[in-house]
């Protein structure tokens, strides 16, 4: 498979940036990732949600008066906010000029899910979506502090019903279980009085905050340290430990180029996250320059974002709105914002149920008539109307020749029986100056894009 198609994918969601890593090298295109601001603007979608704790009270206090029909009325109104917000990151994701930071975003929203259907407020939702992106290449550490005081998560968690006297442990057992150190690395002893040092911290205006009634200030013993620690102390205990790179290392691993990284590898690059002081970016720069040189290919199952994406930039698609992605996403069981559970999108095999695979087909013979996703099939004059519209970009020559050029940018590896499938469909007489050739390209491609394989970067 060509190279820089493969980290175009890898490192976006599309062959978009195939050129400029094969003009510029795959470090100097990192690089310039790296150097993407961060947009702290607010989008005009939610300009009439509740933004502070007060302006949520004021809201309440309304509906609490208000009719079943206007309760009703204001639900639906936040949950069309809640899409807005959905086709508003995947329009990010299809725009960037440099998307590693929407990848990343997207990797560390799988991490600390806070989930609009818990958290119901969709200011504080963008919020922590913000944090995610502003510390996409910064400081693990600092991220996960910002985090651990987010609105989103001390409601998805249900630290505002821990308080002194009525502990709720569920925010105290996933900052150690998922967020940093992994099973095996605490005790259920740490997990309670970690859930102390939490008790009190609840949702304020731009960030969570203690209230003083419900603190609880008892010395505590945590990882073996004694005193009395409130949120921020507690997280930099939890980084002086010996095993904490590991699991973060794993996710990103898993995220960008393995399904099963092995473990050498996790210790390998843990270790080095630890000697960077847990900085992402001097970390991502080393795995991905590093995994560069191996021969990687076919290691991973692609999501149902790079699926669709790759797709939509492969035939230059521009009549594909935001929503039908969104929708055809909910379908493939990868809903943004909105996680199974805290432990978020399982990845590997789940992406590839039959289900699944079949709906991936779907979308692929839709694509392929320029239209979206589970829409009502076309008559065949509308159908190559639609398809004169499609741009996919392919060279002149013998069938064997396109065939080499599709399948060397799409696909990992070209079984025989699928080689004599594809000369089957564009025959060895194929002349690539005929009227209708593009057509026949265009069903070359269709098929190359059901194939297994093509589910693999």
């Amino acid at each position: 498979m060509n190279k820089s198609a493969l980290w175009s994918l890898r490192l976006g969601f599309s062959n978009k940036e195939n050129e400029k890593i094969n003009q510029k090298g795959l470090q100097s295109f990192l690089k310039d990732s790296f150097k993407v601001p961060f947009n702290a603007s607010i989008p005009n979608f939610l300009s009439h949600s509740p933004k502070t704790a007060e302006e949520l009270k004021e809201r309440r206090l309304q509906l609490k008066g208000a009719t079943k029909e206007e309760q009703k009325k204001a639900r639906k109104a936040e949950n069309q906010i809640s899409e807005a917000m959905k086709q508003w990151w995947v329009d990010k994701m299809i725009t960037a000029e440099y998307p590693l930071q929407e990848k990343m975003t997207l990797m560390l929203h799988n991490h600390f899910v806070a989930t609009y259907q818990k958290v119901k407020v969709n200011h504080w939702v963008f919020e922590h979506n913000q944090i995610l992106r502003k510390n996409a290449f910064g400081n693990y550490k600092t991220l996960t502090k910002e985090i651990v005081k987010s609105n989103a998560m001390v409601r998805y968690l249900d630290n505002t019903q821990n308080k002194k006297g009525k502990i709720n442990e569920n925010l105290s057992r996933e900052l150690l279980e998922l967020f940093t150190l992994g099973i095996g690395n605490y005790t259920e002893e740490d997990i309670k009085n970690g859930a102390k040092g939490l008790a009190g911290l609840t949702t304020a205006d731009d960030e969570a905050t203690y209230r003083k009634a419900f603190t609880d200030d008892a010395i505590i013993t945590y990882l073996g340290k004694k005193g009395v620690f409130k949120a921020d102390e507690l997280v930099d205990i939890i980084f002086e430990q010996k095993n904490i790179p590991y699991r973060m290392t794993r996710k990103i691993l898993q995220w960008f180029i393995y399904d099963n990284p092995k473990e050498e590898l996790i210790t390998y690059y843990g270790d080095y996250f630890r000697k960077v002081n847990f900085e992402f970016e001097p970390l991502l720069m080393k795995i991905f320059t590093e995994e560069n040189e191996k021969n990687t290919a076919g290691s991973k199952i692609k999501n149902a974002i790079e699926y669709n994406l790759q797709l939509l930039n492969e035939l230059h698609l521009e009549n594909i709105k935001s929503n039908a992605i969104v929708n055809f996403l909910k379908q493939q069981s990868m809903d943004l914002f909105n996680q199974p559970n805290v432990k978020g999108w399982e990845g590997g095999k789940s992406w590839l149920t039959t289900q699944i695979f079949l709906q991936r087909a779907t979308l692929a013979d839709a694509y392929c008539q320029g239209r979206a996703f589970n829409r009502q099939a076309m008559n065949e004059k509308t159908a190559m109307n639609k398809a004169k519209a499609i741009q996919l970009q392919w060279e002149k020559g013998d069938n064997k020749a396109i065939i080499a050029a599709l399948t060397n940018r799409l696909l990992f590896t070209v079984s025989p029986e699928s080689q004599k499938d594809f000369e089957t469909l564009l025959r060895h007489d194929f002349d690539s100056n005929i009227p209708n050739a593009n057509q026949a390209v265009l069903r070359l491609f269709n098929a190359i894009i059901k194939e297994p394989e093509f589910q693999l970067i």
